[in-house]
């Protein structure tokens, strides 16, 4: 752990199965803000997400390749204790709804007790992005059919898209081959 934390550098953490536009806007919109912008892609041994924490990375490397100063990075455990690790002085959160600033709000509080060094920053998601959820996204991709992947252009970047159909195409086969057998 690093002695003193910057206050110029800001983590952003969370699960990002699948990264989306809003996620993107948060990263893109805290790199004009901060000096150094780490995300973070929390690792849940109790998930099962849809992606890797390794494709997940990859993902997010590609869409913030055009942002120098964001690097991306797995981490397990607490997410004060990631931030702490990076040297960062801010966690960086997105608020989409009144529902996550509850929740947020709370969360924040308890990090707040875990370390009160870090200061938690909220961003307020654009408002065209405010209704992306990945569950959403996830129904699309699995019940959308022929415009699946068109659709999904509103809500996950581009190079999210392809890999995001692969997942439920490679799905519903196993699944396919599983009641065949």
């Amino acid at each position: 752990m690093t002695g003193s934390l910057n206050p110029h550098h800001a983590v952003y953490v969370g699960s990002f199965d699948p990264p989306t536009l809003g996620h993107l806007d948060i990263v893109e919109r805290g790199a004009v803000i901060y000096d150094k912008i780490t995300v973070g892609i929390g690792i849940n041994p109790d998930k099962r997400p849809l992606f890797s924490p390794e494709e997940r990375q990859q993902l997010l490397e590609t869409l913030v390749a055009n942002c120098p100063n964001v690097e991306v990075k797995c981490f397990q455990g607490l997410a004060v204790n990631f931030v702490k690790e990076c040297g960062g002085g801010v966690m960086l959160r997105g608020l989409r709804t009144l529902t996550d600033v509850e929740a947020e709000f709370t969360m924040s509080l308890a990090n707040r007790t875990l370390a009160v060094d870090i200061e938690t920053v909220f961003l307020m998601a654009s408002e065209k992005y405010t209704h992306i959820s990945s569950s959403l996204i996830k129904q699309i991709a699995q019940l959308g059919g022929d415009v699946a992947e068109e659709k999904l252009k509103d809500f996950v970047p581009c190079q999210v898209v392809g890999p995001l159909i692969e997942k439920f195409a490679l799905k519903t086969s196993a699944q396919e081959y599983r009641r065949t057998s």
